[in-house]
């Protein structure tokens, strides 16, 4: 938090299946998993493209009562609100280290974009997916979390606020 490119907006991909986009997302994929990360956006890793990877095993020690995600690879998203019904509940993120806050997120989304291949993507998804899908995308617009919060005694060091998830990260 506080690097300027975490604040821009990302550029959209104009081309699919290239080499560059290919080891993009081997590099995504790679830094998601050594952090435990339920999903990561390219300018989280310095790359000023609209590209997000998400997606959860059957566990994740960092959600560990999240429920599965199928593994996505999104490029140039749109996210479209299905109601107007919110969800409040922690998040946490690989750009602020050790903390999480109470955000509140659309329950249901429809979002669509393109595949590493150009197809076409689009899914109406709710609860924790809804949710992923909405925090690693806010990241292509400049947008962590902490922006969305409405309700700072809810934002703090995840060993305070979840001392059990705190040390499930840890293990």
């Amino acid at each position: 938090m506080g690097d300027p490119r975490l604040l821009r907006i990302a550029q959209p991909v104009t081309e699919f299946d290239t080499d560059a986009l290919h080891l993009l997302l081997t590099d995504l994929l790679d830094t998601m998993h050594a952090a435990n990360g339920a999903g990561l956006a390219a300018p989280q890793i310095g790359v000023d493209l609209q590209m997000v990877v998400f997606g959860s095993g059957e566990f994740n020690p960092r959600y560990p009562e999240a429920p599965v995600v199928p593994r996505t690879v999104l490029i140039n998203p749109v996210i479209t609100p299905v109601g107007e019904e919110e969800q409040l509940d922690w998040e946490g993120c690989l750009s602020l280290p050790g903390m999480r806050g109470m955000v509140p997120r659309w329950s249901q989304v429809r979002y669509t974009g393109f595949d590493i291949y150009g197809d076409p993507i689009d899914r109406t998804v709710e609860g924790f997916h809804a949710r992923v899908v909405q925090h690693e995308c806010d990241h292509l617009w400049g947008k962590l979390y902490p922006m969305r919060m409405r309700d700072f005694t809810q934002f703090g060091f995840t060993e305070v606020l979840l001392p059990s998830i705190a040390v499930a990260e840890d293990e």
